[in-house]
């Protein structure tokens, strides 16, 4: 029988990506890996040490040497950084076993949930964070649109309503066998 396939959700910051891996990792009974806590446990650094130390030039090469690692691995929730999807290279390797969930939120939603998680966000230290999100959303909707299988808008759904949604599609998919 063949193995399952990965559920890869990608979307920018604070888009629910973490919380929804773990609520499918708990549902599926399935291991949720976070392409940026391998980032971290790799260099030894934060991820905002290693934007400050190294530049986000090292990040994203790190990030594509964890991604690459993360394809090999089978039946599991991959929880993506917010910039995964800028090097053409993570997605291709990702959709090879995985199916693509594009996690968004309008600007002003993000900005909500960020400000709550106080999160050290290095893309976001800036003093006008709406407006850099929404610059960084306008640049990445191609990148995003472009990876993903399936999109769902967050912003007004709740953990638990992304949750079955994503089961609902993922279990199409597998009846299916892709």
């Amino acid at each position: 029988m063949q193995e399952k396939k990965n559920i890869v959700l990608i979307g920018f910051m604070a888009t629910g990506k973490s919380s929804v891996a773990h609520l499918l990792a708990k549902r599926l009974n399935k291991r949720v890996v976070s392409t940026d806590s391998l980032i971290e446990k790799k260099s030894k650094k934060t991820i905002p040490q290693i934007f400050k130390q190294d530049g986000e030039i090292r990040f994203r090469e790190l990030e594509i040497q964890v991604v690459k690692k993360v394809s090999e691995m089978k039946n599991i929730i991959v929880d993506c950084g917010g910039g995964v999807v800028l090097n053409k290279i993570n997605i291709d390797r990702l959709k090879k076993n995985g199916i693509i969930i594009l996690l968004t939120a309008k600007p002003e939603e993000i900005l909500k949930r960020e400000n709550k998680e106080k999160g050290a966000r290095p893309l976001l230290s800036k003093k006008e964070k709406l407006k850099v999100i929404k610059e960084l959303l306008n640049f990445r909707k191609p990148f995003y649109e472009g990876s993903c299988d399936y999109k769902i808008n967050t912003s007004k759904l709740s953990i638990e309503e992304v949750g079955e949604k994503i089961i609902k599609i993922y279990n199409a998919k597998e009846n299916k066998k892709f």
